[in-house]
């Protein structure tokens, strides 16, 4: 079954491409339907420069939205999470207090 995270961002991979112990798990990209000699095929679509992929919020890179699923890097390390914080500027929204200053703003509204 498909698992949904609490958040991801999508980011171009040119940006993901700058970190220099970026190795990318092409493999497992995402399988597209292809035309081959009239029959149809599926295979691993091939990742360009026009490509997007995810920043999942345990700082795993997928080819889509859910975790553990197109994984394409999966190296968590401790220069890759700066690397993530510092130059992709990655923050995992924290909803609770959002939630807490929307009540309130509501609240003074009344």
């Amino acid at each position: 079954m498909r698992k949904m995270g609490r958040y991801c961002k999508a980011y171009p991979i040119q940006r993901f491409r700058e970190f220099s112990g970026w190795k990318e798990n092409a493999e497992n990209a995402a399988k597209e339907t292809k035309q081959v000699d009239g029959n149809e095929i599926e295979a691993v679509r091939e990742l360009t420069d026009t490509d997007y992929l995810y920043l999942q919020e345990d700082f795993t890179v997928t080819d889509g939205i859910f975790l553990e699923e197109n994984v394409i890097y999966d190296d968590v390390t401790p220069e890759w999470k700066e690397f993530c914080l510092q130059t992709l500027k990655f923050e995992v929204p924290n909803y609770d207090l959002a939630a807490i200053g929307a009540t309130a703003g509501q609240a003074s509204d009344a």
